[in-house]
């Protein structure tokens, strides 16, 4: 198998307009959940008033054409994948070489609803001709495509909370197949949206703590209630070890391996045993030629929700028994809320740079953890060592989908 690494990583999220803000933060232990100040709160009453939305907003970044062609969900897309390119060294290649792999969990959402108000209010003449290219799901990966010149292809996956981990995993695929010389893979999401909210809300999923949204994301801790919406996006640049040190890259780490399957049990519910879950971990592992005994970190999927956190720990017990209870485990959506379809980028660059500094990030809001989830959760920042390092990022998805990357560091 050929070497796969990652030579540049990019984010906006809820604690970082960038990769390196972002992570500066969540070391410190920073949450990007905040009360919401738009009038729509108020408007349709809803249940829960706080949610964790981009520190940074995009119309801060990109040029007002942009903003007026783009959903938000792709914006947050593109300013991620410029980062990570530029991060990369603006690799000069063929543009016939370059490849995207970019997924979302839901895509145009405010396009699409402020469409439909337009629609209803003002009538069909008044829709924009734009509407469906913003909308489309594919946006953010066509969006990344044109602004860096990739023609080797702009692939699109859809799998819900699972959908950055997977467009990762099929990157490492795809230059596996030679396919490229390098993929920008990653994901995002921009949802923060009376409707979401409200849908969320409505199934038990969101937490309602909105006298302390701060303190809201609180995976494994016995009072959790429910996750926290997030926004943002994720990119990272992948490419062979030969390709990357034939121009003089940094890397980062070595991405080694991916994987993806289902639950086949639940439309949202996870299988409370895990099963799918930790298939997942065993095949992204084998992949990576290393076994449950190598892995040294691991970033958890955690969203808060009561179910879900024993669900995730069932499916790591399943894979590495008793020592799961002395691997160091980061919940970082304790930070950042969940991205949804991004969710999966932002932590798979939390990972990579976790094992580039050999630094696992917190976990905040932990003040009572559940018992029956014994993990050794991180609480502040925690050195991992020397010697080689092997960390795993999971992701978990509505529609049963799992997700899981591995990365290694690289001497």
């Amino acid at each position: 198998m050929t070497t796969i690494v990652v030579t540049g990583i990019g984010a906006t999220s809820p604690i970082g307009g960038t990769a390196r803000e972002s992570w500066d933060a969540l070391l410190r232990g920073e949450s990007g959940t905040r009360s919401l100040t738009h009038d729509w709160v108020a408007q349709h009453e809803l249940p829960v008033t706080f949610a964790a939305e981009a520190k940074v907003r995009p119309e801060e970044v990109l040029e007002r054409q942009e903003i007026k062609r783009l959903d938000p969900s792709a914006q947050f897309a593109l300013i991620a994948a410029r980062e990570a390119w530029a991060d990369a060294g603006s690799p000069d290649i063929a543009p016939e070489r370059i490849l995207v792999d970019y997924a979302t969990g839901i895509g145009g959402l405010w396009t699409l609803l402020d469409a439909w108000d337009v629609l209803k209010e003002k009538g069909p003449r008044r829709v924009l001709p734009m509407t469906i290219p913003m909308l489309m799901p594919n946006a953010a990966a066509a969006a990344i495509s044109m602004g860096l010149g990739a023609r080797a292809g702009a692939r699109t996956v859809v799998s819900a909370c699972a959908s950055g981990t997977e467009a990762i995993a099929n990157a490492y695929e795809h230059l596996q197949q030679g396919l490229a010389d390098i993929v920008v893979a990653g994901g995002t999401e921009a949802v923060v949206h009376p409707l979401p909210i409200a849908a969320f809300a409505s199934m038990q999923a969101l937490s309602k703590r909105n006298d302390d949204p701060a303190a809201a994301s609180r995976p494994y801790d016995v009072d959790r209630d429910g996750f926290v919406l997030g926004e943002g996006a994720a990119a990272l640049v992948l490419e062979t070890k030969e390709h990357a040190l034939a121009r003089g890259a940094r890397i980062y780490a070595e991405l080694a391996g991916g994987s993806v399957t289902s639950d086949s049990y639940h439309i949202t519910a996870p299988d409370p045993e895990g099963s799918g879950a930790a298939r997942a971990v065993l095949a992204a592992l084998a992949q990576a030629g290393a076994t449950p005994d190598d892995v040294s970190h691991i970033n958890a999927h955690a969203t808060s929700t009561p179910v879900g956190d024993i669900a995730e720990y069932n499916a790591l017990y399943r894979v590495f028994g008793e020592r799961v209870k002395s691997i160091p485990v980061s919940a970082t959506k304790a930070s950042t809320g969940h991205l949804l379809g991004g969710t999966g980028a932002l932590e798979a660059v939390f990972t990579i740079l976790a094992l580039h500094e050999r630094m696992a990030p917190p976990t905040i809001n932990l003040d009572n953890q559940d018992e029956a989830i014994p993990l050794d959760v991180v609480t502040s920042p925690r050195p991992l060592g020397d010697g080689p390092l092997l960390a795993i990022s999971n992701s978990f998805g509505f529609g049963g989908h799992n997700s899981v990357v591995a990365f290694r560091t690289v001497d």
